[in-house]
C-alpha cells in the first residue's frame, strides 16, 4: 500500500493544489460580501472587487496636487527602509555567526549577550530608539535590525557550530588559519543557511516596518494603511495588505531562486 508520505504531486497537481486554498478563499470573500451588499449597498467592511479595483486604480494615479502617484511612493519608501535593514542584519548576522559559531572563546563571551537581546520584544524599544533617533528614517530602520539581527545570529551560529569536527581538524592539518577556516570551510556552508534565515525573517520585518511606519511616517505602506483607517476606507487597506503579501512572496521567490541557483548541492531533490 502506498503510503501519503510517499506521495508527491509534480508539475501543474503542484501547481493547482496550492491554487485551491486561495481560490476557497476568495470564493468566501465574494460571497460574504455580496451578501452584506444585498443587505447594505453603502457597506465599508467588506468592499467589492470593483470598489477595490477604482481604489487601486486611484491610488495609482498621479495626485495633481502632489504630482505623486500615492502607491508607488509608499512602495520605493517601504522598498527602501526594508531594504537597508535587510542588508544591515545580513552583513552583521554573517560576522557575528562565524564568529560565535567558530570561535568557542567569541561564543563564551558574547553568546549570553545575543541570546538576551533576541528575546527582549522589538516592539517595546520603538518609543525608546525614537527617543534617541528622532523620528526619522533611522529609528524605522533599527527597529527592524534589532528585530531580526539576533535570530539569525543564532541560526546561523547554530549552523556553523554544528559543522562536523573532523572538517576543521583536517583543515587545520592542512595548515590553514583562522581566517582561511572561517572563509573556505565555514562560510560556503553557512551561507545556504544564512539566506534560509533572511527568508524567514521576512515577515517580522514586514510587521516591525508597519508598525514604525503606522506610529511616525508621512509616507509608506503601513502609514497609508492606518493613515485611511480612521475613514473605514476597506477598499484601500485590503488591496494594500494583498500588496504587501506579494511584495513578501516576491522577495522569498528571489532569495531561495538565488540559494537553488548558487548552492545548488544545499537543495537536494527528495524521492530522486
Amino acid at each position: 500500500m502506498r503510503r501519503l508520505l510517499n506521495v508527491r504531486p509534480r508539475g501543474g497537481l503542484g501547481v493547482l493544489l496550492g491554487l485551491v486554498p486561495l481560490l476557497a478563499v476568495a470564493l468566501v470573500y465574494l460571497m460574504a460580501s455580496q451578501a452584506r451588499h444585498a443587505d447594505n449597498p453603502r457597506d465599508k467592511l467588506l468592499p467589492t472587487p470593483t470598489a477595490m479595483v477604482e481604489a487601486v486604480v486611484m491610488m495609482a494615479s498621479v495626485d495633481p496636487l502632489t504630482g505623486d502617484a500615492p502607491l508607488v511612493v509608499d512602495t520605493l519608501a517601504s522598498l527602501r527602509r526594508i531594504g537597508v535593514a535587510l542588508g544591515i542584519s545580513t552583513a552583521t548576522a554573517l560576522v557575528l555567526g562565524l564568529g560565535l559559531g567558530l570561535l568557542p572563546l567569541l561564543r563564551a563571551k558574547f553568546g549570553p549577550l545575543v541570546a538576551a537581546i533576541a528575546v527582549v520584544p522589538p516592539i517595546a524599544v520603538l518609543p525608546i530608539l525614537f527617543i534617541v533617533f528622532g523620528l526619522g528614517e533611522t529609528a524605522k530602520i533599527a527597529l527592524i535590525v534589532i528585530g531580526i539581527t539576533p535570530v539569525m545570529v543564532r541560526d546561523l551560529a547554530a549552523q556553523v557550530g554544528a559543522i562536523p569536527e573532523e572538517q576543521l581538524v583536517k583543515a587545520q592539518t592542512l595548515g590553514a588559519s583562522t581566517w582561511q577556516l572561517a572563509l573556505r570551510v565555514a562560510l560556503p556552508q553557512a551561507m545556504p543557511r544564512l539566506i534560509d534565515s533572511l527568508r524567514l525573517s521576512l515577515c517580522p520585518a514586514w510587521v516591525y516596518l508597519i508598525s514604525a511606519e503606522a506610529i511616525a511616517a508621512d509616507v509608506g505602506l503601513g502609514y497609508r494603511i492606518f493613515l485611511v483607517r480612521r475613514y473605514l476606507s476597506m477598499d484601500i487597506i485590503l488591496p494594500y495588505v494583498v500588496w504587501i503579501s506579494i511584495l513578501a512572496v516576491l522577495m522569498d521567490w528571489a532569495l531561495r531562486s538565488f540559494s537553488r541557483r548558487v548552492y545548488p548541492w544545499a537543495h537536494p531533490v527528495r524521492g530522486r
